[in-house]
């Protein structure tokens, strides 16, 4: 049994304005319906047991402005390319943002609501990625965030150390999923988190389980009666287990 990454998750104030810019970011289209708006490549069918690691976006009256414990990394392919994919971005209303890390060879913006992520420097390992590198997730613990996460997804691990994990479908495709060591993360709100679902065949109420099992709490988020269960993995990060189409 095992679970499949479908999409990354984002709160925002006017999703259909945040999903045009993700999906011109990303060379996607979004879909709203009210409340929701879907970025994803063009024929995607998001219950494909290949289809690629996705965004939503979701309006909620004020969505926290603090850092977020997740963000996407942006995969180039040259130099070239990483500064013509930054003035786009900054030209779809992404701002420069501060991380404090000094003379580093990516690029952090926000897009138009606030969410950090990176344009990453040209890089091997990311060069059939597509145009996510990966979902980053800061972290305490880097080795129980890829143990309990590698469970949930049955993912292969890359790189696990102190300080930073990366994990990746089995089937080599997609987008990495990555833990980084980060201080004081359990002060930081979440304005992004997982959507994971079982595959096609597989029992919702089986997986949220052994997911329990693992070490998932369950999570009160205000969902109320809804066909998704919002767990939270053992660093308390909330994340939806959707049901199988």
């Amino acid at each position: 049994m095992a679970l499949r990454l479908v999409q990354a998750n984002f709160k925002a104030r006017d999703d259909s304005t945040l999903g045009r810019f993700w999906a011109e970011a990303l060379g996607w289209v979004s879909r709203s319906v009210p409340g929701a708006t879907s970025v994803a490549p063009a024929g995607f069918v998001w219950t494909d047991p290949d289809a690629p690691v996705c965004v939503d976006v979701i309006a909620v009256p004020d969505p926290e402005t603090v850092r977020c414990r997740a963000r996407l990394d942006l995969a180039t392919t040259s130099t070239i390319h990483r500064t013509e994919l930054v003035a786009r971005l900054k030209e779809l209303g992404a701002t420069p943002a501060d991380a404090g890390r000094g003379d580093v060879p990516w690029t952090v913006l926000a897009d138009p609501e606030g969410n950090v992520f990176r344009v990453l420097e040209p890089r091997e390992i990311y060069r059939d990625t597509g145009p996510i590198a990966a979902v980053v997730v800061d972290c305490a613990d880097p080795r129980a965030m890829a143990r309990f996460w590698g469970e949930v997804m049955d993912w292969t691990p890359h790189e696990v150390t102190d300080d930073h994990a990366r994990l990746r479908s089995a089937k080599g495709v997609g987008p990495y999923l990555e833990f980084l060591r980060a201080p004081d993360v359990t002060t930081v709100r979440h304005r992004a988190h997982l959507d994971v679902v079982p595959y096609q065949g597989d029992d919702q109420a089986a997986e949220v389980a052994r997911l329990l099992a693992l070490g998932a709490t369950r999570a009160d988020v205000g969902q109320g009666d809804v066909s998704w269960v919002v767990l939270a993995d053992p660093e308390g990060n909330e994340f939806c287990v959707l049901a199988p189409g």
